[in-house]
């Protein structure tokens, strides 16, 4: 995917960072839960290229950011576009308790789209949406 359609899920992804911040620093993550949880998700058909392009345009998004981006807000971000787009997306909220060690990622049918697949073996699943 090239061109004006990358150009504006890049400006999506960017206007979802600002948006994932603006709520978390009024009404507190557990906002963002919530409208996770009741986001509705039209199946519709899909490819990789597209759950790819995505997790591209979220990825370069985070670069342009003015500031630093953690994982939770870089997955909030990927799920809803994907949601947005037809891919059944959820957020997995993974930790490992000694040491201490925490990460988020998206799945689509069950696999990482956003990030190293070896999350899923070493971390507990805590949370998904």
């Amino acid at each position: 995917m090239k061109g004006a359609r990358y150009a504006l899920l890049v400006c999506r992804a960017l206007y979802e960072l600002a948006r994932y911040e603006a709520i978390t620093w009024l009404r507190g993550f557990g906002c963002i839960q919530r409208q996770l949880s009741r986001q509705s998700i039209a199946p519709k058909p899909t490819s990789p290229e597209l759950e790819q392009a995505i997790c591209d345009a979220v990825l370069l998004a985070t670069c342009l950011y003015w500031k630093p981006v953690l994982c939770l807000q870089r997955s909030v971000c990927a799920v809803r576009l994907l949601r947005k787009h037809g891919v059944v997306a959820k957020l997995v909220i993974g930790y490992r308790p000694a040491p201490f060690f925490s990460h988020a990622w998206a799945e689509v049918d069950g696999r990482i789209v956003n990030g190293s697949p070896a999350y899923q073996t070493r971390l507990q699943v805590l949370y998904t949406v």
